[in-house]
């Protein structure tokens, strides 16, 4: 029952260590990325559709997006829904793609990105120790209702504390290594 609890807990811990990959995917570095805009909802035929599903996204060179949409009457709308963004980039539309050219980011930029991954990586980490926090919770409710003994709780907890000790580590590591290349020139 215990080891359930415990298996339970590293699903969710490693669900949070994945929703922080996901989201300092979408933080802009100097270099393009697809997974710069591809989070984007493009308001297509009234519905709010992820722009990855309705072009193609490439990053041809270091600088440089290039959308094409399946379907050319969306180039308006797709080319509305970047100027809306909160990514600060313009969108030049020849007719058949879209090209998002990438600035170099300036220093003072680059230090609130850095500040907006270690707040991103700080959320991370409480989202680890509150599934921990709700593991331990109900181990302990196990242990008061003498379904288990206190020795299988202690070894319980610590394999707990070690699971969280590895995927707060994990979160560290990605979040350092986001830190750097925000930096980087």
């Amino acid at each position: 029952m215990v080891q359930e609890q415990i298996q339970d807990a590293k699903t969710r811990m490693h669900k949070a260590v994945e929703a922080l990959k996901h989201e300092l995917a979408t933080v802009r570095t100097g270099r393009a990325s697809p997974g710069l805009v591809e989070h984007l909802r493009v308001d297509y035929y009234g519905t709010p559709t992820p722009l990855n599903q309705l072009a193609t996204i490439t990053a041809p060179d270091a600088k440089l997006i290039v959308i094409q949409p399946y379907d050319r009457g969306s180039l308006g709308t797709v080319e509305k829904a970047i100027l809306k963004s909160d990514l600060g980039l313009t969108p030049s539309n020849d007719g058949t793609v879209i090209r998002l050219n990438i600035p170099p980011l300036t220093e003072e930029r680059r230090r609130d990105l850095a500040k907006h991954v270690r707040k991103r990586v700080e959320e991370a980490r409480v989202a680890v120790r509150n599934v921990r926090r709700d593991c331990h919770e109900q181990m302990r409710h196990v242990e008061h209702a003498h379904e288990i003994s206190q020795d299988d709780l202690h070894r319980s907890e610590t394999e707990l504390q070690k699971l969280t000790d590895e995927q707060i580590e994990e979160v560290d590591r990605i979040g350092g290594e986001k830190e750097q290349e925000v930096l980087a020139v």
